[in-house]
């Protein structure tokens, strides 16, 4: 029998979509300020406040086409985007927690590995249900544009650039730092000892 594609995911599917479009489309008032977490924390942390600056919809130095996006926003639209990647966050803590579940089954580093992959596009998918399409076909032009597939690489195309399925794996299970950073965000991985249990 073949194993389900989403069980991790799927208590987050009609929730986080729900989340996403209420944080997308409602005004500023319905964001709740995140609370700083502590140094130890793991998952969604905030290090640092968002920029209050006014849009700034001229030229970009970042090489990161979302940061300049970000940099393009208001400030409250920047508040939306921080919820939004928090959340992002929440969803990659599951695969922390998958990742921790399947090394105790003895899984396979390839297995593993393709797993993560898998679970990491289905995080991409959830929170761009939300999204506008405008914003949803920018990433997935600059996807297709790098790797041929609008949620971003697969894994064989990260075996062919790392080499090996453990190196696959840390790939599939990090964020980017530039896009995390313009958002006063950090992501630390959840060790399996921390990860939360699954409610």
């Amino acid at each position: 029998m073949p194993t389900p594609r989403f069980p991790v995911l799927t208590r987050y599917v009609l929730p986080a979509v729900l989340t996403v479009q209420a944080v997308l489309f409602t005004g500023p008032a319905a964001h709740a300020q995140p609370v700083a977490c502590a140094p130890t924390a793991c998952g969604s942390v905030v290090v640092a406040p968002l920029s209050a600056e006014p849009a700034s919809p001229g030229p970009c130095a970042s090489p990161e086409p979302v940061v300049c996006q970000i940099r393009a926003q208001t400030p409250e639209e920047r508040v939306a985007s921080r919820d939004v990647r928090m959340r992002y966050h929440g969803l990659l803590v599951d695969l922390d927690r998958e990742e921790c579940a399947m090394r105790a089954r003895g899984a396979s580093e390839e297995e593993i590995a393709r797993r993560m992959v898998d679970l990491r596009n289905d995080a991409k998918e959830i929170t761009r249900a939300g999204m506008s399409p405008e914003q949803v076909r920018r990433l997935e032009e600059r996807n297709i544009a790098k790797y041929g597939n609008p949620l971003g690489p697969t894994a064989d195309q990260l075996y062919a650039k790392y080499g090996s399925w453990e190196e696959v794996t840390e790939a599939a299970t990090r964020t980017s730092g530039a896009v995390d950073q313009e958002l006063g965000l950090e992501y630390r991985p959840c060790p399996c000892a921390s990860a939360p249990a699954a409610v």
